[in-house]
């Protein structure tokens, strides 16, 4: 196969294990085709005021102010005096949409949406406002349409502001509050001269949303600590006061109004969300009104997080609930169906009602779930044409009828308590079961990528020991072997044909075919391998293997603890001593293992976010600046000629560059930090930076350290614009260990023997593509694979960790952009997390050209070791909590019984189930780094060998 094929092979067959992990892990749960539930007993509330205070965090509002004052007076008067409180405790992803989904219509969201910017729908589904007799909601563009649009008929209104609205610059984002409060006013206000809105207002079955934004917004503008942050929470409980009353005038205090108050999501105390973290999960949930229990007094309750004693509320009955339990709440207040794909389980302490409605109210949430797991076994077992007798046993059809006339014959006897336990048994059996049928695919699916994933990475070693070593090289050429195979595919496609299994069912299961059919045709080389391997010595052989396993293990170690990487790069720091590197460069081993050392600072460091440091930033530039002018000075007194003095003016756009960014990171944030919002002109120079940036290294001259050194000025200056903190001096501490790293490799080149050492200073990027040049692999080269698949890593994690990429901090952007756009900061902050790998990339191509060996050669290596992590990855954790673990229960009579009896076996239960678990996220960018690899090495190549000559002036002379 010749090398650009296998690097396209190599790409297609990544991409699908990546996309395999949504596919078979995390695939949308809702199905449709339920029939709607709804208590047959007349409700408590004939309408509902729900406010969702976006990024409210529990402890913010239930603690109390230095002063033993409550932060939300009348709220807190509200859980003392009239209503029922808790915590619901989120999910992740803890954004706004997901949030919202889960209140409103109980289930919670799947991956898929977060293509869509977490706004569209990427499924329709059924929500309480969808099965409400009319919704009326104000708010933020970014929640309401979603709701709108899934809605079945027009009986469900938006009202929102613009999306410039949502700036985090603005002088006070308590004004979003203020927005929707003096909205909801005056539409009130203006009923009472519109007859058919009066009338519609007084039907049963109305719901009432407050989305209110300001929270959020204040809390990612100024931290939820904050002055601000406090403030916007009077505002909101002020404001509910003012709601509330209205609402209880309008309709002449009827007593049939039920509010709700509870937040999507919280936010860490540095101003972020999107991870699992407490602050993010625990939110508030205070009820009142209609059906609602009063204030239940308790002489001790116990709870891990030991909040109550800190709130002074320990002697008040704490409700906890999980977020999607507060739809099927909404539903049972005024008496609509529960959304048909709710997970909810409805909390019966909120409810102030009879025994009896409790009981019915319990047997429709128990029925509704049900209804979802007999459609979703019907559509499993709707393709199992085989073997019909795949069954849920605790739930089989005759479980399902002996729950329900049991349950039913318990409420008509009265015993409510007994019907009511034995309906919560049923509905943690029918989640158990939809868990059940969804996953049932998954474990077979799994061990096909799995198949696929051992026969490439086998296929690619056997690549790089054809290519690169004197091992046979002939293939054999069998009709036998190909037809075997081929009738093997056929098969394979055949079972999938008749259980009608989407297309991609059929890659996931005939990748496997092609890849081991390339593998066995390399049964000469397999044979020839192992006659070697047995040939050498035993101790050498399991010391190098011991050695990479270490250096690997250390790899994988750093993506749950970023500690790790301080202890690798603390080893790296004595390999000039290990191998006596420093008797021949003394002066250059010094400096590696100083830099070593100073770089594995900040994987001990917090992580970026947490706490903002503009000075440290401000610093950074000049120190970047400082080392410019050192470069620029030998620049000057080099031999060099300069052409019309173009290649100087260029580094000297680069230095400007790099004050400019650094003044507007100075400017901007004293512009925000004194409410005065995102200068233009700061905006305009941001953005003119990150375009201009990508274009001057490419006139740069492409001597080695020019042009490396002319990459990093321009990525500074970007980075600088995108940094709060110490992070600003991570690629400039990164870069000073990959030019040394250049030079070891050098000096380590000439220790071993294997080439004269060639002098870096006139090295010449354009110069160094004559493949002749390139030499065989060496076991040294495997080393050298390694530093890069680690700095690669370190690149990574060095600042940050896989919560810090899921959390949303918009503070990083506020240079360009302090308007919420997903999209546009989601791409800055990827732009952020790339630039520390095209340092590494293009160091790594300086050394891959300096050594005399194909960049491709290398990549093979980096493969191979990357390889090994997707054994170690697990698909619960979620980002970090979405997913559950394999389960491998009731399968008798199953289709694929021989399979899974397959899978019970010590290989795939030691790469299965006795692996670290890791989450989505961890798998997304591992799976995303193979590819990724590939991509830079293509960038670097292109950022170090390219240039572009700008039009020359021509001088004229006149006689």
């Amino acid at each position: 196969m010749g090398i650009p094929v296998f690097i396209l092979a190599g790409l297609l067959v990544h991409c699908v294990f990546l996309v395999s992990i949504f596919e078979i892990y995390f695939s949308s749960p809702l199905v449709h085709g339920m029939t709607p539930q709804q208590t047959p007993l007349p409700p408590p509330a004939k309408r509902l005021v729900l406010f969702v205070a976006d990024g409210l965090r529990a402890d913010s509002l239930y603690e109390l102010n230095s002063n033993n004052t409550p932060q939300a007076p009348y709220l807190r008067g509200i859980l003392e005096n009239n209503g029922s409180w808790g915590i619901s405790h989120t999910r992740v992803p803890t954004e706004s949409r997901p949030g919202h989904v889960a209140l409103i219509a109980g289930f919670y969201e799947d991956v898929s949406a977060v293509a869509k910017g977490w706004k569209e729908n990427p499924v329709e589904f059924d929500s309480v406002f969808n099965e409400s007799k009319y919704t009326w909601s104000w708010g933020s563009p970014d929640i309401l349409p979603m709701f709108a649009k899934g809605a079945t008929g027009d009986h469900v209104y938006t009202f929102c502001y613009t999306a410039e609205s949502e700036d985090f610059g603005a002088q006070d984002a308590a004004e979003l509050d203020m927005w929707v409060f003096d909205h909801v006013k005056s539409f009130f206000n203006s009923s009472r001269s519109n007859q058919t809105l009066f009338s519609a207002l007084n039907e049963e079955k109305v719901v009432l949303f407050l989305h209110l934004l300001g929270i959020d917004t204040n809390g990612h503008a100024h931290r939820p600590n904050s002055r601000e942050y406090k403030e916007n929470i009077k505002k909101v409980d002020e404001g509910v006061k003012e709601i509330a009353s209205m609402i209880d005038n309008f309709y002449g205090n009827d007593g049939k109004t039920a509010f709700i108050l509870t937040s999507d999501h919280g936010m860490t105390d540095w101003g972020s969300h999107g991870a699992g973290h407490p602050s993010e999960t625990l939110t508030p949930l205070i009820v009142w009104g209609a059906g609602v229990n009063y204030p239940q007094k308790v002489t001790s309750q116990f709870f891990e997080d030991n909040f109550l004693k800190e709130w002074k509320l320990e002697n008040l009955k704490r409700l906890d609930v999980n977020q999607a339990d507060i739809a099927p709440l909404m539903a049972s207040l005024i008496g609509v169906p529960f959304p048909l794909n709710s997970v909810g389980t409805l909390p019966l302490e909120y409810l102030n009602n009879s025994a009896h409605f409790k009981a019915e109210s319990m047997f429709t949430n128990a029925v509704q779930i049900l209804e979802q797991f007999k459609v979703t076994k019907h559509m499993v077992k709707k393709g199992i044409s085989l073997n019909n007798s795949c069954c849920y046993v605790p739930l089989s059809d005759s479980e399902q009828i002996n729950f329900l006339k049991k349950a039913r014959l318990y409420i008509q006897q009265q015993k409510y308590d007994e019907a009511v336990s034995l309906c919560k048994t049923l509905i943690n059996l029918a989640l158990e079961g939809l868990s059940y049928y969804h996953t049932y695919d998954r474990l077979f699916l799994g061990l096909s990528i799995a198949v696929s994933f051992v026969g490439w990475t086998a296929y690619v070693i056997l690549v790089i020991i054809k290519t690169h070593t004197n091992l046979t090289k002939t293939i054999q050429e069998s009709t036998v072997l190909f037809y075997s195979f081929a009738f093997v595919g056929m098969i394979i496609a055949f079972f999938l044909l008749i259980q009608t299994c989407p297309w991609t069912y059929y890659v996931y299961c005939l990748l496997p075919v092609p890849v081991w059919y390339a593998v066995v045709r390399e049964l000469p080389l397999i044979q020839d391998l192992a006659a070697n391997l047995l040939s050498l010595r035993i101790g050498q052989s399991m010391g190098f293997l011991l050695v990479c396993a270490l250096g690997i293990e250390i790899l994988v170690f750093s993506f749950f603890y970023r500690s790790t990487l301080t202890i690798g790069l603390l080893v790296f720091a004595g390999w000039p001593v290990i191998t006596q590197l420093w008797v021949q460069a003394k002066t250059t081993a010094l400096i590696w293992t100083l830099l070593c050392v100073l770089l594995a600072i900040f994987p001990l460091m917090p992580v970026v976010g947490r706490e903002p440091n503009i000075p440290l930033v401000i610093a950074t530039g000049l120190l970047t600046l400082l080392i410019s002018c050192f470069s620029l000075t030998s620049l000057c007194n080099s031999k060099n000629k300069y052409r019309n003095n173009e290649d100087l003016k260029v580094h000297f756009y680069q230095m400007l560059s790099v004050a400019l960014s650094t003044y507007v990171v100075s400017s901007t944030h004293d512009s925000l930090k004194n409410k005065q919002g995102l200068p233009v002109l700061n905006q305009i120079i941001s953005w003119m930076t990150l375009v201009s940036s990508s274009v001057l290294p490419l006139l740069s001259p492409t001597f080695l350290f020019q042009r490396l050194f002319s990459i990093l000025l321009s990525l500074m200056s970007i980075y600088l614009l995108l940094s709060t903190g110490y992070e600003a001096l991570f690629p400039l501490v990164l870069s000073g260990l990959m030019f040394v790293w250049i030079s070891m490799e050098q000096e380590a080149l000439q220790h071993y023997g294997l080439s004269l050492k060639p002098k870096l200073a006139v090295f010449n990027f354009s110069y160094a593509t004559d493949i002749t040049q390139f030499r065989q692999l060496h076991l040294d080269d495997v080393r050298r694979a390694f530093f890069f698949v680690f700095f690669i890593v370190t690149a990574f994690f060095g600042t940050g960790n896989i919560a810090s990429v899921n959390s949303f901090d918009p503070a990083s952007v506020y240079c360009f952009l302090t308007v919420f756009s997903p999209f546009m900061m989601g791409g800055l902050l990827v732009l952020k997390v790339v630039i520390p790998f095209v340092l590494v990339s293009c160091a790594f191509e300086a050394v891959q050209v300096t050594t005399q060996l194909s960049s491709k050669r290398y990549s093979k290596c980096c493969f191979c070791i990357s390889k090994h992590f997707f054994f170690l990855v697990k698909d619960y954790g979620s980002w970090l909590d979405i997913g559950t673990r394999y389960k491998l229960k009731y399968s008798e009579g199953c289709l694929f019984q021989g399979i899974f009896l397959l899978c019970k076996s010590a290989f795939f239960s030691h790469f299965f189930y006795l692996s670290s678990p890791c989450s989505i996220s961890h798998y997304v960018l591992v799976m995303s780094l193979t590819i990724f690899m590939m991509l830079m090495n293509g960038l670097a190549q292109l950022l170090t060998t390219q240039r572009l000559e700008l039009p020359r002036r021509t001088k004229h002379h006149f006689t």
